[in-house]
């Protein structure tokens, strides 16, 4: 793996900053050097959020990513903004049930995951995050399942335990999606 840059993009309240955690998190696991850059804006939900991801077998010297390997794009505004920053030859994994609208891009391999349904037909609630960060760890064979359990029980907090298992099935729909 050397390294990978992901930006994870959509609005407030879809999880994209725990999506980014849990990606960092898995990755300190692993003994990766890890860059973790959360960017939201003035409203919490609803506003703007992304996040940077850098895993990494060597230093990382900025935190800013301004070309990303991987854009994992959770709305139509995030993929729009961020399509043409991807590396040629990277990775656009989308939510096909909010995003209706194809990638323009011919040079980048385009994942369509139907996120969000899949989370409400498969009982996840609002788990779209973790089917698209499941899909991107079966993107990246380097990343693997291995320890996803392990870095959700270290970014869901003891008071929210009960919903440990939810979260590591949406992970695993979203890493068995074909």
């Amino acid at each position: 793996m050397s390294t990978t840059q992901i930006l994870i993009a959509g609005f407030g309240g879809q999880g994209v900053l725990f999506a980014g955690k849990f990606l960092a998190n898995k990755g300190l696991i692993e003994d990766r050097q890890v860059s973790w850059l959360p960017s939201y804006g003035p409203e919490m939900r609803g506003g703007t959020a992304n996040c940077n991801v850098i895993l990494s077998d060597e230093p990382i010297g900025s935190p800013i990513i301004d070309k990303p390997d991987c854009l994992v794009a959770m709305n139509l505004p995030s993929l729009r903004k961020y399509e043409y920053d991807v590396v040629p030859g990277g990775v656009i994994i989308l939510d096909s049930t909010l995003i209706d609208e194809t990638v323009d891009r011919d040079d980048v391999t385009v994942y369509y995951v139907p996120a969000t349904k899949m989370a409400r037909d498969g009982g996840f609630g609002s788990l779209a995050n973790m089917i698209l960060m499941g899909k991107l760890i079966a993107v990246y064979e380097d990343m693997g399942i291995k320890n996803a359990e392990q870095s959700l029980k270290k970014v869901i907090p003891p008071r929210k335990a009960e919903l440990f298992d939810v979260n590591l099935k949406a992970v695993e729909a979203g890493y068995n999606f074909e």
